[in-house]
């Protein structure tokens, strides 16, 4: 069976869009994380923080929540949300 594509954007408030895509390996309304073993990269690479918005597709809708919180640990990165709302179909985000 194929494993599907997880990828959150991330936007930071008087920033930007900080990802676009990034790739994750677990997804869920809780939060997500990224392994790296095997990587060149490593979870301090990634410039995520607390309060940033990340916004995915679930199913066939787009949601929306907060960053509570970022740990890393050894060669992972995990991210918790908060505050998820499903985003209206018309959502457009370029």
């Amino acid at each position: 069976m194929d494993q599907p594509y997880l990828t959150v954007d991330i936007e930071r408030r008087g920033y930007g869009r900080r990802y676009t895509e990034l790739p994750v390996d677990e997804l869920s309304r809780q939060g997500f994380s990224i392994n790296f073993a095997g990587a060149y990269m490593r979870p301090e690479m990634i410039d995520i923080l607390p309060g940033d918005i990340a916004r995915w597709r679930d199913g066939e809708r787009r949601v929306q929540a907060t960053v509570a919180e970022v740990r890393r640990e050894d060669k992972t990165l995990y991210v918790r949300v908060e505050g998820l709302v499903l985003l209206p179909p018309e959502a457009f985000f370029p």
